[in-house]
């Protein structure tokens, strides 16, 4: 028997039995068509929030205070100075700007309406190493600055909920934690990142909030950050930051009081976390799969019980062991198959269906559907077919023809 003739007579076979034969093929199209979805929503989901992360600027460098790597007790906190040290041309010729901050929470009012939201103390530079640009308005500048000037920038989530607005707001007064501000710019949306939502955020002058909003010790400051002069320079740059730090702080190398991240170890992380649910996701999935292919080996088992005689027919006719086998496997891999098949398109429908719900939500999601799901869900599927329909194909195969032939 040759394959061609396998096939035919396969579906011959399932034709016969169409309820059956659909009921069985439909346990693999929810397993491949939920694999499929999975994988697709895991990939969207990575994408989105790597893209989030590089959206913030590919050439910018964190630095906290403490390890982050290994415990170190009575380090020193990082202040406005080390920052100031930081811009020393001569010794970090690899970084372009700094921007230390303080940051806390506070409460925004506007007339009768209230936003509690996080307030960001701030120099100028951050607008340029944070990559942000506004709607209307200026940026906070060296005069604000010197002149501890009550002004205040708005993120357009803040904006929106305490005017109803996006624009036409500048000039407008509100009051942070009770105390009047000047709104003098509105933030360019931004989304959000894995630093939370930048559009919900309130930016003052950083010596405004030292002495009025967010109290820090000894010009002490929660992040710095800075912007290697290019993407190629980052590396350069962390090293140049470590060395004056590890100087001023007094610290031997290897127990730094600090850490220093880079866009790309974000970036890395964030792949890492996603990657692994994605496969979580994709597993979970299979597992769909895995009862699909059980259902055709109970259904190949029943076709087995069903056509005893004609095996046992076949064999007195001259029919081999080998023909019998391939006759069955056929069968069970093209349910496989076909289910296979169909769940492919049923898999882009819901990917596609939870595209458009993410769209509806303002939720930055796009389902990623790639070569690789598809041929894995396929191959997969396929696979399953076969291993589940190698014990009724044996069975079939190893039946003695008279007692075949004998059987009621």
């Amino acid at each position: 028997m040759n394959l061609g003739q396998a096939i035919l007579e396969a579906l011959g076979s399932l034709n016969a039995n169409k309820m059956r034969s659909g009921l069985t093929i439909l346990g693999i199209v929810i397993g491949v068509a939920a694999v499929i979805a999975m994988l697709a929503v895991g990939a969207g989901a990575q994408q989105t929030i790597t893209g989030s992360i590089s959206g913030i600027g590919s050439n910018l460098l964190f630095v906290f205070s403490g390890n982050m790597t290994e415990e170190v007790r009575n380090g020193e906190p990082l202040t406005l100075t080390d920052a100031e040290a930081l811009r020393d041309q001569f010794q970090a010729p690899s970084v372009a700007a700094v921007a230390p901050i303080i940051q806390g929470n506070g409460e925004i009012v506007f007339g009768g309406e209230r936003v509690s939201t996080t307030l960001y103390g701030i120099t100028p530079d951050y607008i340029q190493v944070r990559n942000y640009s506004l709607t209307e308005g200026e940026f906070i500048t060296d005069t604000h600055l010197n002149e501890r000037a009550s002004v205040v920038l708005l993120g357009p989530d803040v904006a929106n909920k305490l005017f109803g607005r996006r624009d036409g707001i500048v000039g407008e007064s509100v009051r942070i934690e009770g105390q009047p501000f000047r709104v003098i710019g509105i933030l360019a949306s931004k989304g959000g990142s894995s630093f939370g939502s930048q559009d919900d955020v309130a930016m003052v002058p950083m010596t405004t909030a030292q002495t009025r909003l967010i109290h820090r010790d000894r010009d002490r400051v929660d992040v710095i950050y800075a912007q290697a002069t290019n993407v190629d320079l980052v590396s350069q740059a962390s090293l140049e930051i470590a060395d004056i730090l590890r100087q001023r702080h007094n610290v031997k190398l290897g127990a730094d009081d600090f850490t220093v991240f880079t866009q790309q170890d974000f970036v890395a992380t964030a792949q890492t976390i996603t990657s692994v649910l994605t496969i979580f996701l994709g597993g979970i999935a299979g597992i769909s799969l895995l009862v699909g292919g059980i259902g055709i080996m109970n259904i190949m088992l029943v076709s087995v019980t069903e056509r005893t005689r004609e095996i046992g027919l076949r064999k007195a006719l001259g029919a081999r062991r080998r023909d019998i086998l391939i006759q069955f496997l056929t069968e069970s891999s093209l349910l496989a198959m076909i289910g296979g098949l169909v769940g492919i398109g049923f898999g882009w429908l819901i990917s596609f269906v939870v595209g458009l719900i993410a769209a509806v939500n303002d939720t930055p999601l796009t389902p990623q559907i790639g070569l690789d799901a598809i041929l894995l869900a396929t191959l997969f599927s396929t696979a399953v077919g076969l291993f589940f329909g190698i014990y009724p194909a044996n069975r079939a195969a190893s039946l003695e023809p008279v007692e075949a032939l004998r059987y009621e």
